[in-house]
Parts: C-alpha cells; sequence; structure tokens
C-alpha cells in the first residue's frame, strides 16, 4: 500500500523571495538518500500587450478546493514517481514582474525521477488547480484575466 501523505499549505502571500527558496534547498542536506533535486521556478513576464506591458499578476483562488487540488495532485505524483519528498507554493496576492510565483522542489534517489516528476506536478497544476490571475498592465494599472497556456 502507498504511503498517503498529510495537506500541505501551498499559498504564499506576494512573491516567493529567493531566500525561501534557498532555505529549503539547504533544509534537505541532511536527506543522505536523495541523489538527486529538480526545481521550477514561475516568474512574472513582463508581456507586452495592447495595453502596455504587464507589470505584475494578481493571484486569486478558490484556497480550500485549490489545496485539495494540489494535495491530489502531490499523491498522484509520488504514485507515478519514485520520490523522497515534494514541495508545492504558489503565490496568492500580488506578484511584480521579475519576481517568483509557483516554486516545485521534488527530490528522489535518481535524476529521471524528478526531472520527470517535476514538469508532470507543472503541467497539473496549470491545468487543474481553480486560481486566477490578473495580469495589471500599462501606466493606468488596468488588468485582463491571465489564461494558461
Amino acid at each position: 500500500m502507498d504511503k498517503l501523505h498529510k495537506p500541505k499549505k501551498v499559498f504564499v502571500p506576494g512573491a516567493i523571495s529567493p531566500q525561501f527558496v534557498a532555505d529549503s534547498i539547504a533544509k534537505h542536506q541532511s536527506k543522505v538518500n536523495i541523489g538527486a533535486h529538480a526545481i521550477f521556478l514561475g516568474q512574472i513576464r513582463a508581456d507586452e500587450k495592447e495595453e502596455g506591458f504587464v507589470t505584475g499578476i494578481e493571484y486569486s483562488a478558490y484556497e480550500e478546493m485549490a489545496e485539495q487540488t494540489f494535495h491530489e495532485i502531490r499523491e498522484d505524483a509520488f504514485s507515478k514517481f519514485d520520490l523522497i519528498c515534494m514541495h508545492i507554493y504558489h503565490s496568492i496576492g500580488l506578484v511584480p514582474t521579475g519576481e517568483i510565483s509557483l516554486f516545485v522542489f521534488v527530490s528522489s534517489a535518481h535524476r529521471r525521477a524528478a526531472f520527470e516528476a517535476s514538469e508532470y506536478i507543472v503541467e497539473q497544476i496549470k491545468t487543474k488547480v481553480p486560481i486566477f490571475g490578473k495580469e495589471l498592465v500599462g501606466p493606468a494599472g488596468e488588468y485582463i484575466w491571465k489564461e494558461n497556456k
């Protein structure tokens, strides 16, 4: 029988800081059964729109529903890949361009499982988790609802 994991809090207010990412990596130095980590960092782009350049994205979500979906994605990934641990963090609220809004961190004994799981998890998040993003554009701060591609 596969091990069940406890649901974890995923949402982080605002941008995910580089120090948060570094601290997460450092916490894994004592886990000597890990041979590979794969990290995905989603960063806010300054895309050009008709109204101007994107200056940030304001994220909102049905948090309880989104947390449950994140948990289901985690459980699914643990069952599909030989992972030792996994962490997913997503911003809620305003994230300026150039800042990190998604941090996926998977660890396994070997690199192939870490690479494949990382890509799988990011694709599942983009298609299944009910998170909404308003792209703030132009000097007036107008917004456009973001579509995942």
